[in-house]
């Protein structure tokens, strides 16, 4: 009994002495890195597809929780990537719309490419 006591004890301190605030926590995991938008949706959707797969069994094991805990770090990787490159993207096709609007043949055209270009990675 004094064994298990001290066990839960320690496991208590240890747990409160390596507690820290959500922007404090440490990186112990590496997620795949996503340096292309092409890279980043390939790892957001099959990390998806993984997550998915975990979540649907009725209860999670402490391993799949594991598992869970890994993907994340891809995923936030890739829907950082993700996010950047929408920024640009929303900013490219602010240039189409203003062309649109003053029948700039030339910037509709090149800006418009070069949005559907970037667009087509994630939806075709």
């Amino acid at each position: 009994m004094k064994k298990s006591a001290f066990l839960a004890a320690s496991i208590l301190i240890l747990g409160l002495t390596t507690f820290t605030s959500a922007n404090e926590r440490p990186d112990h995991f590496k997620g795949k890195s996503a340096n292309t938008l092409r890279e980043a949706v390939i790892n957001f959707s099959e990390h998806n597809a993984k997550l998915e797969e975990i979540l649907t069994k009725e209860s999670l094991t402490p391993e799949e929780l594991h598992t869970v805990h890994q993907l994340t770090y891809t995923l936030e990787t890739a829907l950082k990537k993700i996010n950047e490159e929408f920024v640009e993207l929303a900013e490219t096709l602010e240039k189409v719309h203003v062309a649109s609007e003053t029948a700039d043949a030339e910037v509709v055209k090149n800006q418009g490419l070069r949005y559907l270009e970037t667009a087509r990675q994630v939806i075709k």
